[in-house]
């Protein structure tokens, strides 16, 4: 068995001077370290219980089926607050069928990323007679 101590997402931008300016400034992410120098120096972000790093440079398209998943505690907002912010949404908040509410916006190479705010009543937050 693996025993995983901690995770992290790698990213492999495009620009990484832009990607820092959308991740650490545009989304607000706070920033866990910093590592070597130059323009594609390494920069690792908080998320919840994982970090983001964006470090390096790729000449790759984005792969299509990487998808970011960030749980925030309001999506309406983080949806006006990022739409202030000139962020172009992929998609409005609604109410998925399986509970959650979501929305859908892209960084500067592509990459999807889904805002979710999971409701008081949903399963993830209560499971009654437990």
């Amino acid at each position: 068995m693996v025993h995983v101590l901690s995770s992290r997402t790698l990213l492999r931008p495009a620009d990484p001077e832009r990607s820092r300016s959308f991740y650490g400034g545009t989304l607000g992410l706070a920033v866990h370290r910093e590592f070597g120098t130059g323009p594609e120096r390494g920069t690792v972000y908080f998320l919840g219980n994982g970090f983001l790093e964006v470090s390096g440079r790729s000449k790759d398209p984005v792969t299509p089926g990487l998808c970011l998943w960030l749980q925030v505690a309001d999506v309406a907002a983080a949806h006006r607050e990022l739409a202030e912010r000139g962020v172009e949404i992929l998609r409005e908040p609604r109410q998925e069928p399986w509970g959650l509410i979501e929305m859908w916006i892209a960084d500067p190479d592509g990459t999807r990323i889904v805002l979710v705010e999971i409701p008081a009543e949903h399963p993830l937050r209560y499971r009654p007679g437990i």
